[in-house]
């Protein structure tokens, strides 16, 4: 037995960090979705759909609901791969302050806070999910993502049954506003000169030709794109060698509006030209 890595996904994290959302949408892409199964049963559903050839991908919602249950995930994953199954672990992440934010505008209480504050039951959802997170294929990071957002994350990412590539999401941003929590990679644009203290630059954004065009020609710009996309490529071969289908790029200026805008989207095309799945997010683009 061994099933691909792409029809099968455990798809777990934070409560309010969008679980439901992205049930949703791999339904609406043809996955036959579970939710909210506790551990124990895991690898009997996975043997009655995937193994049986019921359902060719299989994506199932394990979180804190299942109350005490939930520690044995982490052995009941263990057992589909001795069994020869090669499941992707999907996790979603949220900062605090959205997280009760969303749980405040569903009126519904954390399925760990109790009798205490909310913020408490999150601490101990964070701790709880812990080694789900450190070991997750992919971490999507949804505080600054609107519905649409994350839906075209997870289209580019299970949106067809090839998943023999590395896909790739390559986000830009602002050192002002954070790091984003989900990178594996992060680039640094501010070694090249910034078209903010160009005037007729200064209100367009990296997407618009001319400030690409200043950006790009730069000679620092030209290398570095170069020797990074060649530093990608390497990641590229060691990632599929280890069984990772997925990276996050960050790419970051000051604002998150011109610089690392426009290398976004030159690195987003060509790691494309070089065959891998990639889509291109701007975090911050607007936020000014």
């Amino acid at each position: 037995m061994d099933e691909s890595s792409g029809n099968l996904v455990i798809v777990s994290g934070m409560s309010g960090a969008g679980r439901s959302s992205v049930a949703d949408v791999l339904e609406d892409l043809g996955w036959f979705v579970v939710d909210n199964l506790p551990p124990m049963f895991l690898t009997t559903i996975v043997e009655q759909v995937v193994g049986t050839g019921a359902s060719p991908r299989l994506a199932v919602v394990v979180d804190v609901r299942t109350g005490m249950f939930f520690d044995e995930l982490g052995a009941a994953i263990q057992d589909l791969r001795t069994k020869g199954y090669r499941p992707l672990t999907l996790f979603l992440e949220a900062s605090d302050d959205v997280i009760v934010r969303r749980q405040e505008s569903v009126r519904r209480p954390h399925p760990l806070q109790g009798e205490g504050r909310l913020l408490t039951g999150i601490q101990r959802e964070r701790e709880l999910l812990g080694d789900i997170r450190a070991g997750a294929d992919l971490v999507i990071d949804t505080s600054n993502l609107n519905i649409h957002q994350l839906a075209a994350k997870i289209v580019n990412a299970f949106g067809d049954e090839e998943n023999a590539e590395l896909r790739a999401t390559v986000v830009s941003f602002g050192f002002k506003y954070g790091i984003p929590v989900d990178a594996d990679v992060v680039a640094d644009m501010r070694f090249v000169p910034n078209p903010y203290w160009q005037p007729d630059l200064r209100p367009m954004t990296g997407q618009d030709r001319p400030v690409s065009d200043f950006v790009l020609g730069h000679p620092l710009a030209q290398q570095f794109l170069q020797n990074y996309v060649d530093v990608l490529d390497t990641l590229r071969t060691g990632y599929l060698n280890e069984g990772k289908r997925f990276v996050t790029v960050a790419i970051g200026c000051t604002g998150g509006k011109h610089r690392s805008v426009a290398m976004a989207e030159e690195i987003g095309k060509r790691l494309r030209e070089k065959g891998s799945p990639t889509l291109v997010v701007h975090r911050d683009l607007g936020r000014e």
